[in-house]
């Protein structure tokens, strides 16, 4: 009788996460993820062929993550852009590591920044749209202006230099959307 596989692409995926977040993209190496998994490094390379094939799985996954605590992060505002900037935020400063991975690194395994952001819901499509609704003439421009603000505030909660609650960084945001719209 073969023997039974008990360490899965879904454990190992899930190992590199618990690792990823702990100690970042650079520990996770092929010795580090099977202590991590209890497993040798040998049902690493059955499920995947290289480290590579591993690390776009961990950033698909990543991007869910992401995905996730976007659609289910409180909509608190009507200001365009403000949820998303919100949830941004929020996810830079409680996922440090895997927001690094999603947005700080080069390799984004085919993703624009844009698809990162749209996820599977829409969600920068519906913020677009909902300027455009509310009478922007350059729904696109003022997501990029916003987005500035946005993604430096992001950028430094990581190194925590962001010392904003939500309600600061709601009315920053919604202030600013004023400014630029």
């Amino acid at each position: 009788m073969p023997r039974t596989i008990s360490i899965t692409k879904e454990s190992l995926i899930e190992a590199s996460i618990s690792l990823l977040k702990r100690e970042g993209l650079s520990s996770l190496t092929a010795r580090k993820l099977a202590k991590e998994a209890g497993c040798s490094t040998q049902p690493i390379f059955r499920a995947y062929q290289n480290m590579d094939e591993l690390y776009e799985d961990v950033f698909n996954v990543s991007a869910g993550i992401f995905n996730d605590h976007c659609a289910s992060f409180p909509k608190t505002s009507t200001v365009p852009f403000v949820n998303l900037g919100l949830a941004y935020i929020s996810f830079a400063q409680s996922n440090k590591e895997i927001f690094r991975l999603l947005f700080l690194s080069d390799n984004r395994y085919g993703k624009s920044l844009l698809e990162l952001l749209n996820g599977e819901t829409g969600f920068l499509k519906e913020q677009i749209a909902a300027a455009k609704e509310q009478g922007c003439n350059d729904p696109q421009g003022l997501f990029m202006k916003m987005w500035m603000l946005i993604h430096g505030s992001a950028c430094m909660s990581l190194t925590d230099d962001y010392d904003l609650d939500t309600d600061a960084t709601r009315a920053l945001l919604e202030e600013t959307e004023k400014v630029f719209a």
